[in-house]
């Protein structure tokens, strides 16, 4: 039965990849992506296998482990839904024992690239102690073990915590908090790599410290052991292989007990907040005219679904990357293009509908007004977020007396950016994620020419604020006070007039293809 069901798992993604072209590239795509990071990590390996000293093997493959195991077990929480092909639900019918299901589920695991990636990577990584035989066959045991752990406790993880991610807002708040937990640790990797962290000495003794404490953790155990055999420690590899095993027995124990009480209880459905919602909502807020109530339902969209939130992550994510490896003048000369990406962001405005466009197809509702509804939106939540991000960049970089000048240049690509978005989504359906599925995935089949289409709109918005992001240069370079607030001008001016033109042009495309826009999207559904 278990080998039953790996040859299952081999078989969803074989007949997967035969429904599409682009699903076979995306798995290349995705494979050599793979190849590439495992390729850079044993290059590392055998370097600290042929020169490190024992201190600083122990402290990189500790620190490394620890960041194995704990990406196991967090990044199917990021995920939700994913790698559901073998979802324990659908055996419930099945006269299968648990013990097999787990073994089964648990090697199946195994199967795709992160698992395979994996298992090479500790495999090689175990001969670093090449100079200590033992200690390699030691590290392959607790490699294996290590292993073991990671998979078991991402699917202790997942099944576990499918009551509660059942929910729609608690899916959401337990992806985010996951996510900016992995940000932490990128933004910690790029000033570890810059050395925003200290001198050299200064990080290498932060590393043995952590090292010493994620040692006797669950999450580093696997990794101490050999290196306590090859120094001879032999009480201490006895003591951390004993919380290895614990560890590994707590978490079958604990992915045992949830899979007992999913297999038996009744799946829950999320009921959504709508107890909590009293009155009209952000109708009541809005103009009573048609462009208030598709802003209004627009709204709505903004507040309460997560892809339309991760628009709003998005945009911090630039600047604190360049920010993590130490580029900080350069973030102002890129807060036009963040300004176009977070416009850009309603071009798949109408694709995220799904069949629910139906209802604005069916209703005499002119194409200006659901652009227009649908920018003032976007503005109203966007706005000021870009406001605020330009004078917040403009303060901590010391360009504080820029700041027109970088308003008009962020202020003018944004409203562009809405304006031409607007003509993009009443002109191009695009495969996107659909409400309820995880905004955290990819949908695979995207047209080349849909993408060369989203790279020309882009690209045509960056030429339309060149006047605005042109007068920001020159006034922060000369410098200019003049000249900024000249910007200022143009940009607000300029952008508004695009907004309004890009409205018109997308509501006169809607009203002539609003039915084939609908039928497309039911094609795509």
């Amino acid at each position: 039965m278990v080998a039953h069901l790996v040859r299952l798992k081999l078989t969803l993604l074989r007949n997967g990849l035969k429904r599409s072209v682009w699903q076979v590239i995306g798995m290349v795509v995705g494979l050599l992506y793979g190849l590439g990071i495992l390729a850079l990590a044993l290059t590392g390996i055998v370097a600290l296998a042929v020169a490190g000293s024992p201190d600083l093997q122990r402290s990189v493959l500790v620190a490394g482990g620890s960041l194995l195991v704990l990406g196991w077990a967090l990044l199917p929480i990021v995920a939700f839904g994913v790698d559901a092909t073998l979802d324990p639900a659908r055996f419930v019918t099945f006269p299968i024992s648990r013990r097999d299901l787990i073994a089964g589920l648990g090697l199946a695991g195994l199967v795709g690239i992160p698992g395979v990636a994996t298992v090479l990577g500790v495999l090689v990584a175990a001969f670093v102690w090449w100079r200590q035989p033992v200690a390699v066959l030691v590290a392959l045991v607790t490699g294996v073990l290590g292993v073991a752990t990671c998979v078991v406790g991402s699917r202790a993880a997942t099944t576990g915590l499918a009551p509660i991610l059942t929910g729609r807002r608690a899916r959401e708040v337990t992806g985010f908090g996951v996510l900016a937990l992995l940000a932490a640790f990128y933004l910690g990797f790029g000033r570890l790599t810059t050395g925003g962290l200290g001198s050299e000495q200064q990080v290498v003794a932060a590393l043995h410290s952590a090292a010493d404490v994620l040692g006797w953790t669950p999450l580093g155990v696997a990794w101490s052991v050999p290196a306590d055999v090859a120094a001879g420690a032999w009480s201490n590899a006895g003591v951390r292989f004993a919380i290895l095993v614990a560890t590994l027995a707590l978490l079958l124990l604990a992915w045992d007990r949830a899979l007992a009480r999913s297999m038996v209880q009744a799946p829950r459905h999320d009921a959504g907040s709508a107890g909590s919602v009293r009155g009209l909502g952000w109708f009541a807020r809005t103009p009573a005219s048609p462009a208030g109530a598709v802003a209004a339902r627009s709204l709505t969209y903004w507040f309460r679904d997560p892809r339309y939130a991760m628009a709003v992550g998005a945009v911090f994510l630039a600047p604190v990357a360049m920010w993590a490896f130490g580029l900080r003048e350069q973030v102002l000369f890129f807060l036009p293009f963040l300004a176009v990406v977070t416009g850009w962001s309603i071009a798949t405005d109408t694709s995220s509908d799904g069949t629910a466009l139906w209802m604005h197809v069916a209703t005499p509702l002119r194409g200006v007004d659901d652009r227009a509804g649908r920018a003032a939106a976007a503005l109203m939540v966007l706005g000021p977020v870009v406001v605020v991000l330009t004078v917040f960049l403009a303060v901590v970089t010391g360009h504080a007396q820029n700041l027109p000048a970088l308003l008009g240049a962020a202020l003018g690509a944004f409203l562009s950016a809405l304006g031409v978005a607007s003509v993009m989504s009443a002109a191009v359906v695009m495969r996107v994620q659909q409400a309820g599925e995880n905004p955290f995935g990819v949908k695979q089949g995207a047209s080349v020419t849909t993408v060369l289409l989203q790279m020309g709109g882009m690209l045509s918005v960056g030429v339309l604020a060149l006047p605005e992001i042109g007068l920001a240069v020159a006034s922060v370079l000369l410098p200019s006070p003049v000249l900024g607030w000249v910007g200022l001008l143009v940009g607000l001016v300029l952008g508004a007039l695009l907004l309004v033109i890009g409205a018109r042009w997308g509501g006169h495309l809607y009203d002539r293809g609003a039915p084939k826009l609908l039928q497309r999207l039911v094609a795509l559904s």
